[in-house]
């Protein structure tokens, strides 16, 4: 049981390290990349940004810790889950990346595929690293 609950904590700690990030992102473009409307435009509801916010929480804190808990073992840059995390995050990155973008284009296009690969990184650092520092296996 604390293996599940150390993940979820994780998981807490990097959704909002992973919202700090994209509401910075939102600053910078001013609002023209609209985060939870591409969560939104990726499951299918476009004009739901609530919808988007609500998936974006609930797979944050719960979804993907308990995949990560699944697939740790066998992700590169072991030991660490930290690393470990970083690399999780990359998977997850890339679905959203290519599918989320939906009419952005040119410069702002690199700008959101660096920024989010960044913010993915920062999540799967953060759920790794305290997912690490709460479980220590037996």
């Amino acid at each position: 049981m604390k293996r599940f609950s150390s993940a979820i904590a994780g998981g807490v700690a990097g959704t909002a390290v992973m919202s700090l990030l994209l509401l910075l992102l939102e600053v910078e473009t001013r609002s023209a990349l609209k985060v939870f409307y591409v969560i939104a435009r990726f499951i299918g509801t476009p004009d739901d940004p609530a919808v988007g916010f609500a998936l974006f929480a609930v797979a944050g804190t719960v979804a993907w810790p308990l995949l990560f808990l699944a697939l740790e073992p066998y992700l590169p840059r072991g030991p660490d889950p930290a690393a470990r995390g970083v690399v999780f995050a990359s998977i997850l990155w890339l679905p959203f990346v290519i599918t989320g973008r939906g009419d952005i284009g040119g410069p702002l296009l690199v700008f959101f595929g660096a920024y989010t690969l960044f913010a993915h990184w920062a999540y799967g650092f953060t759920l790794g690293a305290v997912y690490g520092r709460l479980f220590r296996p037996a």
